[in-house]
């Protein structure tokens, strides 16, 4: 077997000195390829934060915006990756000013005013915690250009209003949409607020056991309505007050109660979420409160004219308390007149109001 000498058997192979490159050039060069690939992505971000219809960005300027990102690019390439996005659907609108042509984005899929609309829904409500309502918004925002999102901001600080302190509702809302959707029933303990602000547990801390129907977002808060196969009648939960929510697997009840079941009425039935009876119930009212009563029942309710200054509506609802004082918070101009039995009823709660602050 042939040798080679020693010097030759320990010689290293060593690269050509025109081919070595700094560890970092070579790093810097395989991420800008890397970006290259995403030029298109890119361009349609800066379109998208950058531009409205009040605020347009000009060829030098997207070549600089890609620069930043460690894209370089010709411009007809960037001219080829616009077309491209206007097929894919992109709204991008090109308009000469003097020699020089300016780009925006046009159409989106929301409008300025209906992302105000949903900062202004995310930020009233109850059932949503103050650090999720701003996280949500910042995600709203994000659906906007960097200047719409500055009017969006400012809407933050409408008003201080009071949000729940149940950090789970989240979890409860999507657990409670998989049972319906697996037909399944559930099972959760429910709790109250006690004097010393701490939760208590409600029923000694047994377990509720029900079948979920709907979801329904009513009087600024979110509730479950639900079949209780036990008490054979369609009850409601406050989401926010529900703990430890399982399936049980069991199949749901309540198909043929829910059949004809319709939310709107229901909620127009049940005062503040408080149930009581279902009553049909005669109010007479003088005229000037009649857009009160349609908010409250709607459109197609009934209105019966009993003079020039009166009207009468007969509603269905669950009498309560709650309904009571709904009625006379409408002042002088209301009064439940039927049937006898809500009438008493009526009396003996002004009656104990007036033991009350006597």
């Amino acid at each position: 077997m042939r040798q080679f000498p020693e010097s030759m058997r320990r010689r290293k192979y060593e690269m050509p000195e025109c081919s070595k490159f700094p560890e970092s050039t070579r790093d810097i060069e395989m991420a800008k390829s890397a970006n290259q690939k995403l030029k298109i992505m890119y361009l349609m971000k800066i379109l998208l934060e950058q531009t409205d219809e009040e605020h347009s960005i000009s060829m030098q300027d997207i070549l600089t915006a890609l620069d930043q990102y460690g894209i370089t690019a010709e411009r007809k390439s960037i001219y080829n990756d616009m077309e491209s996005l206007r097929q894919f659907g992109m709204d991008i609108i090109g308009e000469q000013r003097n020699r020089t042509y300016f780009y925006h984005v046009g159409k989106r899929q929301f409008e300025l005013a209906e992302l105000k609309l949903l900062v202004d829904s995310v930020q009233s409500a109850k059932f949503i915690t103050a650090k999720k309502s701003n996280e949500l918004i910042k995600k709203i925002e994000s659906l906007a250009s960097k200047h719409e999102a500055s009017k969006l901001h400012r809407q933050v600080y409408v008003a201080n209003r009071i949000k729940t302190m149940n950090k789970n509702i989240y979890i409860n809302v999507d657990v409670i949409h998989t049972a319906i959707a697996a037909n399944e029933q559930i099972r959760f303990q429910y709790f109250q607020w006690n004097v010393q602000k701490k939760m208590e547990l409600r029923h000694d801390g047994a377990y509720y056991q029900v079948s979920p129907w709907a979801l329904s977002w009513d009087d600024e808060n979110y509730y479950l309505i639900a079949y209780d196969s036990k008490a054979g009648k369609i009850k409601h939960f406050r989401v926010d007050k529900m703990l430890n929510i399982k399936s049980t697997k069991d199949h749901r009840e309540g198909k043929e109660q829910f059949k004809e079941f319709d939310m709107a009425v229901y909620a127009r039935k049940v005062f503040g979420m408080y149930g009581g009876r279902e009553e049909t119930v005669k109010i007479c009212c003088e005229n000037y409160l009649v857009g009160a009563i349609i908010d409250r029942f709607g459109k197609e309710v009934s209105i019966i004219k009993e003079d020039d200054q009166h009207f009468s509506v007969n509603v269905k609802v669950e009498v309560s308390n709650q309904f009571i004082h709904w009625v006379m918070a409408l002042g002088a101009g209301a009064k439940i007149v039927g049937p006898d039995s809500v009438v008493t009823e009526v009396k003996e709660e002004i009656d104990r109001l007036a033991k009350q602050y006597e």
